[in-house]
């Protein structure tokens, strides 16, 4: 079965088509960082304008690198939430206007499964079950998956996700966007042991996360620590990068190894955009292999927003004989675990 993946959650506009026989056909990814980098973050309105001008073009290209007609498809995946409205629309609509034309399947995908089902992409896929991390800038959550569609919520930030508080922290040094890549490249450059940043909710029971108390904890370190004008010196600005950098990764290292004890599990999956964070890869495999666990991710290029998630997901859904109808769906808060295994739709 070969399936068409169109991912437009946010500001990345993504276009795959995965076979269910012969793999991942084609790929392709248009970010709209620079559009946004002005602004210091999404501006939703330009978001949705800029699907719709990439939107098409992505899919003729994706279909002649994989050297297939419209006609060649057998389904449409899109997601449909979470993310944004306009954007999500965006997406939603193309998917089932296609479906019609073309007369094929379309189905709507949620975007967290879609990472949360990236590394099966690799060559050597985890089995299941497993305990996930999703962490990216919209969501930081641990999830029980004990097959496709079917999970149970562990814990999840009270607050800002992971992501966000590294885009957030890093606006506030003046890292510019998008903030969280600038900000760990820094941080390879400081100490971490010269500012003692705290590690949120860990000295307590529970799977839960808070990141919003590091913002205020780095917003008085630049105020303790800048010159008359408030600016920072560059090495300074290194050190709290990667002493913030340090805390998150700890913290997430921590709740993880506390979720597969709870349990009773040895693979952990990690996905979404933060899963691309070297020293939190590095961290995790250290602290795994003590526990004789494994630890899987998707390559980097998966781990941000991207089409071929959406079609793999959506492919293998379709397998089951699942399809969505023409009304767009399109979802900006939708639960993981409100999702049920393919074919068990009622």
């Amino acid at each position: 079965m070969r399936v068409l993946g169109i991912e437009t959650s946010c500001d990345e506009t993504g276009i795959a088509i995965y076979d269910s026989d012969r793999g991942l056909l084609a790929n392709r990814l248009y970010s709209q960082a620079h559009l946004h980098a002005e602004y210091g973050g999404v501006v939703p309105e330009l978001a949705s304008r800029d699907h719709v001008r990439k939107v098409l073009p992505l899919i003729q290209q994706v279909l002649e690198d994989a050297s297939l007609k419209k006609s060649d498809l057998h389904g449409i995946a899109y997601t449909a939430g979470p993310g944004l409205m306009g954007s999500l629309f965006v997406g939603g609509a193309l998917a089932t206007s296609m479906s019609f034309a073309l007369n094929i399947p379309v189905l709507a995908v949620h975007h967290m499964e879609g990472h949360l089902l990236a590394p099966m992409l690799e060559a050597e896929p985890p089995s299941f079950p497993f305990i996930a991390l999703l962490v990216s800038g919209g969501h930081t959550q641990l999830v029980h998956v004990e097959r496709i569609g079917q999970y149970r919520l562990l814990g999840e930030s009270l607050d800002d996700a992971a992501g966000e508080a590294f885009d957030k922290t890093a606006k506030m040094l003046g890292l510019g966007y998008p903030g969280g890549p600038i900000l760990a490249s820094m941080a390879e450059k400081g100490d971490w042991k010269r500012f003692r940043f705290p590690r949120p909710m860990t000295n307590r029971p529970g799977l839960d996360f808070s990141f919003s108390g590091l913002k205020t904890f780095t917003r008085n370190l630049i105020s303790q620590n800048g010159s008359e004008g408030g600016a920072l010196d560059q090495q300074t600005t290194c050190d709290i990068c990667a002493g913030f950098q340090e805390a998150v990764v700890d913290t997430l290292t921590i709740k993880c190894v506390r979720a597969l004890e709870a349990e009773s599990l040895s693979r952990l999956v990690i996905a979404g955009g933060v899963a691309a964070n070297t020293r939190l890869r590095d961290n995790l495999r250290s602290a795994l292999s003590r526990l004789d666990a494994e630890v899987f991710y998707a390559r980097q290029e998966f781990c941000t927003d991207n089409g071929a998630m959406i079609a793999f997901a959506g492919c293998q859904r379709m397998l089951a004989g699942e399809q969505s109808g023409l009304a767009v769906m399109a979802t900006p808060r939708w639960s993981l675990d409100s999702l049920q295994p393919p074919g068990e739709i009622r």
